[in-house]
């Protein structure tokens, strides 16, 4: 009030003010978005930690493909890299009345709209801002390529090395669901917007890669098309989101005074199978399941998924643990499954009992045994408060523990019959003995009577 009461001394009528508003400058506002997205995201794509990658590191390196920052440059991926770059040609160079140029320059526009924000899903990244970018365009194109050739064979090439070489299909997408591997999937959605799939292509982003992986999922669920949305951060938490359970358990019926069960490493877990047997839990394969991890327990029977292994399962699990475990998840049921699959299965004769059943099928060589492979899952693995099957093991061992009771009272039964009857029971045996014997000493004395008659009558 006391500029305008001031600036009104020296106003005249008929004069104008004018009055300027100034507007945030632009590196004001990108400094505001960049707080913004960095307080609104949080790493999904990290570095497996050494606790748990020290026993078998190799189960988290690409074989044959790159994707992403923390394995580029490896020479390793040299042919691949040449791949990744015709497949990159291809689909930005399809529309003929479109300069190549020019979709490239839209591509990287997109790009670098993303870059903040796709660096910030990373745990450590190191490539500067250009080449972080045409690392997203080239991997990302490659990536959208490789899933529409897949899904519509018109489009592949005679000769392409990719789907003309036996078992590099297959490879190649066990190396796309490394947690090490990936690149976020907001980055594949925005360049699937802005590079228009051709006439064939008639599929939607998720479609193709439900196309792509759905055989890499454990288990088949049900309704599986369903799960492939866009709310996974990249392929690996894909995945993940497949297998989270829709079965829930009551925590904390067990009662306070019962033994704990067999402890597994990490402190909790379930007895092996064939004790469980011994004790009169029965086993049944589960069948038309909405998740692998959906194990239930009702009336004495553990119903548990079917369980494939093959080539690809060990490095899918311990890459779905290593996700869990470097908390870019929030739900580490993948590490409650694996951590219970290894109580139940201790030794061969738990593994024959559960393919018995049904419940495990092992494809893989006659020496790799289930336990082992799971124990080498489990190694540096930690499920703390948040096991989810903690419910259910109470609920198992409560069922231990009645039919144990059960027996004790039965077998006290037995033992603690009456003296009396006891006696009773004794001289009645006595008595029948006796008998016993006096009918056996007159039958024999009636037949000796008999034979001397015989033989008088005769003489």
């Amino acid at each position: 009030m006391e500029i305008i009461d001031g600036m009104q001394e020296h106003l005249r009528p008929g004069d104008h003010i004018s009055i300027e508003i100034t507007h945030p400058s632009s590196s004001l506002v990108s400094s505001i978005k960049e707080k913004m997205e960095d307080f609104s995201s949080s790493i999904s794509i990290a570095l497996v930690p050494e606790n748990i990658a020290k026993e078998n590191r190799r189960a988290y390196i690409p074989e044959k493909l790159s994707i992403g920052p923390f394995h580029r440059g490896n020479r390793a991926f040299k042919n691949m890299e040449g791949q990744k770059w015709r497949y990159a040609f291809a689909l930005l160079n399809r529309k003929p009345n479109l300069e190549l140029e020019s979709t490239i320059d839209k591509c990287m526009k997109a790009v670098h709209e993303l870059e903040h924000r796709a660096k910030r899903c990373y745990s450590d990244i190191k490539l500067p801002g250009n080449e972080f970018e045409e690392m997203l365009l080239v991997d990302g194109s490659f990536i959208i390529e490789l899933l529409i050739k897949y899904s519509n064979k018109s489009l592949r090439r005679r000769g392409d090395p990719i789907f003309g070489t036996p078992g590099k299909l297959f490879d190649l997408r066990c190396d796309m669901v490394l947690l090490e591997n990936q690149i976020p999937m907001f980055v594949l959605q925005r360049l699937f917007q802005v590079v228009r799939a051709p006439e064939q292509c008639e599929q939607s982003l998720s479609d193709l890669l439900y196309r792509f992986f759905r055989n890499m999922i454990p288990g088949e669920p049900r309704n599986l098309r369903e799960k492939f949305n866009d709310e996974a951060h990249h392929f690996l938490d894909l995945i993940h989101n497949c297998l989270i359970p829709t079965v829930s358990y009551p925590i904390g019926t067990k009662p306070q005074d019962e033994t704990e069960t067999i402890p597994s490493p990490a402190g909790k877990g379930i007895k092996p199978a064939r004790e469980l047997k011994r004790a009169g839990v029965k086993f049944k394969c589960r069948a038309n399941n909405a998740s692998l991890l959906d194990i239930d327990f009702k009336n004495g029977m553990l119903q548990i998924p079917p369980l494939v292994l093959n080539q690809s399962t060990e490095r899918l699990f311990k890459n779905l643990v290593a996700l869990e475990q470097t908390r870019c998840v929030n739900l580490p049921c993948v590490s409650s499954y694996v951590r219970l699959i290894h109580c139940l299965i201790s030794s061969e004769k738990d593994e024959k009992l559960l393919e018995e059943v049904g419940i495990v099928t092992n494809l893989l060589d006659k020496d790799v045994r289930v336990s082992g492979l799971f124990r080498d899952i489990c190694e540096g693995v930690t499920v703390e408060e948040d096991f989810h099957y903690e419910g259910l093991c109470d609920q198992v061992e409560e069922y231990c523990e009645a039919k144990k009771r059960k027996w004790k009272k039965l077998k006290r039964k037995r033992k603690n019959r009456s003296p009396g009857a006891v006696a009773s029971l004794g001289s009645g045996s006595s008595s029948v003995l006796v008998v016993a014997v006096l009918i056996l000493v007159f039958t024999a004395l009636g037949a000796m009577f008999s034979a001397l008659s015989f033989f008088l009558h005769r003489n």
